[in-house]
């Protein structure tokens, strides 16, 4: 990414941490990045919209390189699920920024996210193949739609744990084999 639009979003992104999503306009990306309103529209032809949405893509991406670092070095399919739902629910509790928008503008921010979350379900089922494959599935089971199931599962406790203490490392580590992989790997886990 060339370094003028990297500035760029992190600009906006400082712009909706600031003023939140409604208010942060071309101009204010523009003056917090030091460039022009019409080097802002060149780099994002679409305007605020496509700007706005490319700050959330990009937030996403940072989200996910730092995940994909917190799983690096897991020895199991199991040990990843488990460092990744930790990581990624203590993530969004602890993101200033999401917290706000989505206390003070969900109706802006729900739209971006579900088509985000498309590509965050595609990005972390690719990411669990291997590790199924490796892990060994079930009978009858496609390691493809185990991954995608998996998941969807994992993007649902991110954000709502339900009855699970997800600050809990036994807790995390008995949803994740008596109810996420249940039914899902062959046989108890290796080892």
């Amino acid at each position: 990414m060339d370094d003028t639009r990297q500035r760029i979003l992190e600009a906006a992104y400082a712009c909706v941490a600031r003023w939140g999503l409604a208010k942060t306009t071309v101009e204010d990306a523009a003056r917090e990045a030091k460039v022009s309103r019409a080097t802002v529209y060149r780099t994002f032809p679409g305007g605020r919209d496509e700007l706005i949405n490319a700050a959330v893509g990009w937030a996403t991406y940072e989200f996910f390189v730092r995940l994909y670092e917190q799983v690096q070095g897991a020895d199991s399919l199991e040990e990843v699920m488990e460092r990744g739902i930790v990581f990624a629910h203590r993530s969004i509790l602890e993101h200033e920024v999401l917290q706000r928008v989505m206390q003070t503008e969900p109706e802006k921010l729900l739209p971006i996210l579900t088509v985000e979350s498309n590509r965050i379900r595609e990005g972390i089922a690719g990411f669990l193949v291997p590790y199924l494959e490796e892990r060994g599935v079930a009978e009858g089971v496609d390691p493809k739609e185990a991954s995608d199931f998996l998941a969807r599962m994992v993007i649902s406790y991110m954000s709502g744990t339900g009855r699970w203490d997800l600050e809990d490392p036994v807790q995390v580590a008995q949803l994740v084999r008596a109810e996420l992989l249940a039914g899902v790997v062959a046989g108890p886990e290796p080892g």
